[in-house]
């Protein structure tokens, strides 16, 4: 059975999350439906990041076996065909080898998160940023986020719902980036913890808002406690931008 490998851009507020749930609608469940309409079977479709209820993708990476082989861009235009008018969209399709695995094969994903800081309430980012009314402190921000690089454990920004068997992960990248009203957190690793983007991204926003400092960044994260954690940022602001291989 051939194995393709799909880009994906999905809007995520109609959905529960990438998961398949038998009971809600889920980006999963939603790419198999299509792929068993283009291929008269149903597979499992495997994707790199298991993205929560609400969350984005620009590009999620993902990869089904089909019964039968086709050419890249015949499969991406069924798949969209059967998927309209669902606000997913499958950017390209290629054939690859059987040892390609969209999670396990993947060196680092890249997300996005879309913070509107101003007091008016959002009309065109609505459902697809956080809004945060109070003026944020970026430089202290910045510093704070310093504190996160590196390999350390993060059971404090860890979902009492995760599955991962340690809480020990690599953070690459944290990066704040502003223009005008958005500030844009920029967070890359070679893989995360449930929830770990978010509940950073609450506790620097904490920290913006002058109720922490840098300090208080360093003490939450060595304190290896989720109740030590701030607020979990809402799911409408976060995007999986780009998966490496």
């Amino acid at each position: 059975m051939p194995r393709y490998k799909f880009l994906i851009e999905y809007d995520g507020r109609p959905y529960r999350g990438w998961q398949y749930q038998a009971d809600a609608p889920t980006i999963q469940g939603a790419l198999e439906d299509a792929i068993a309409q283009f291929d008269g079977q149903r597979v499992t479709i495997q994707g790199a990041g298991r993205t929560d209820a609400g969350v984005h993708a620009l590009g999620q990476v993902a990869h089904a076996d089909l019964r039968s082989e086709h050419d890249g861009g015949t499969v991406r235009d069924a798949l969209n065909f059967y998927l309209r008018p669902q606000p997913i969209a499958i950017l390209a399709a290629e054939r690859v080898g059987d040892d390609f695995n969209a999670r396990f094969s993947a060196n680092a994903r890249h997300y996005l998160y879309r913070i509107v800081n101003r007091r008016p309430d959002l009309a065109l980012d609505a459902g697809r940023s956080w809004r945060v009314g109070r003026p944020l402190d970026i430089e202290a921000m910045r510093e704070a986020a310093k504190r996160l690089i590196g390999k350390h454990d993060f059971t404090t920004f860890r979902s009492t719902e995760c599955q991962s068997k340690s809480p020990l992960k690599t953070l690459d990248q944290l990066d704040i980036e502003t223009d005008g009203w958005n500030v844009n957190v920029l967070v890359s690793a070679r893989s995360f913890l449930h929830n770990q983007v978010r509940s950073m991204v609450g506790s620097l926003v904490h920290v913006g808002e002058g109720k922490w400092s840098a300090d208080d960044i360093t003490r939450i994260l060595q304190a290896r406690d989720r109740t030590k954690c701030g607020q979990v940022a809402p799911a409408e602001g976060l995007y999986l931008v780009k998966v490496d291989y």
